[in-house]
């Protein structure tokens, strides 16, 4: 049996992933738009799927949910409705970030509309943030103690992570250690968990449970680089956000701090607390004569590699397949 290699990347069309990931992408799907709506106060219900409610890549949960599927044994269902839950949660997490993300950064548009800041404003849209990631811990609360404190520690690290990367806004010093730090504990600390949780639930042993872990988080680094390097060459009609965000953020991105061991202009420019649209033209511009952009990509490619001789340890089966499939599209897609 195969996987249809068909369909668009950046991921798999729904109609070629295994029948159980579909129905449970489905019931994911449902399970937000439930949260969404599960307020007493109409504008937290209207805040939240102002967001949830715009889509999404939704990789957390399906990367999760494969890796689920992967793991479990042949012949058996592991504790599929639970793994539901975790996805659906896993979400819930990276929307409430998001949410407090928009707030940090004073990002205008978010998913292809104006963000929760604009529509709504700073104090209602923090609440909000507040109230999806309560949401979230109301699914995880009813598991043993080890799947909640993975869950937690994911939190704890992408709490660290945004920390670090304010702390080293606007630092020409930033280094690439830093920013793999960075992402390790802001991106990728959620996708490793959410890996580690799904290989749990599906009954795998603990060397299992690990090898999916490090196969996660070597994804979150990969789409993490990608995401990156979008901001630079992406179209935001197509990304759904304003390209140069990270510059005009002061974030410490990975072609910023790549072309910042290379060009003293590049160096300048970042460490000023605003740069004008003219400015920011002219950073960008240098950045990509930097020749930092295809380092970029392979650095992305290279954690992906590693991600897959990690999966590949796993028996062949449709799902493995599938997330092969997804975790070599992270590095090839263009949204």
């Amino acid at each position: 049996m195969h996987v249809n290699r068909s369909s668009a990347l950046p991921f798999p069309a729904v109609d070629a992933y295994p029948p159980g990931v579909t129905a449970d992408l489905q019931r994911v799907e449902s399970k937000l738009t439930a949260v969404a709506r599960s307020s007493r106060e109409p504008r937290l219900t209207e805040i939240t799927h102002h967001l949830i409610g715009a889509g999404g890549k939704r990789v957390r949960p399906l990367t999760a949910l494969l890796v689920f599927y992967a793991c479990v044994p042949e012949g058996e269902a592991g504790r599929r409705d639970d793994m539901t839950d975790v996805a659906t949660a896993l979400e819930l997490i990276h929307s409430a970030t998001l949410l407090h993300d928009d707030i940090i950064d004073g990002s205008d548009r978010r998913r292809g509309r104006p963000s929760a800041l604009r529509q709504f404003g700073m104090a209602d849209t923090l609440v909000a943030g507040d109230f999806v990631f309560c949401r979230a811990f109301e699914l995880c609360a009813r598991f043993e103690e080890k799947v909640v404190r993975w869950a937690a520690d994911a939190c704890v690290s992408l709490t660290e992570g945004e920390m670090l990367q304010s702390r080293l806004r606007s630092d020409p010093a930033v280094t690439v250690d830093d920013y793999l730090e960075i992402v390790a504990r802001k991106t990728a600390s959620l996708f490793s968990q959410g890996a580690r949780v799904a290989a749990y639930l599906a009954g795998a042993e603990e060397a299992i449970q690990d090898l999916a872990a490090e196969a996660g988080h070597h994804i979150g680094m990969a789409f993490q680089m990608i995401d990156d390097l979008l901001d630079v060459v992406g179209q935001s009609s197509v990304t759904g956000k304003p390209t140069s965000a990270d510059l005009r953020d002061g974030n410490p991105s990975l072609p910023i701090v790549l072309a910042l061991e290379r060009d003293p202009e590049v160096r300048r420019l970042f460490s000023k607390p605003a740069l004008n649209e003219q400015e920011i033209a002219h950073t960008i511009a240098r950045i990509e004569a930097s020749g930092v952009l295809g380092a970029v990509q392979a650095r992305a490619n290279e954690h992906v590699a590693v991600a897959l001789d990690h999966l590949r340890l796993l028996p062949n089966t449709p799902a493995l397949e599938a997330l092969v499939i997804l975790a070599q599209g992270i590095a090839s897609r263009s949204v």
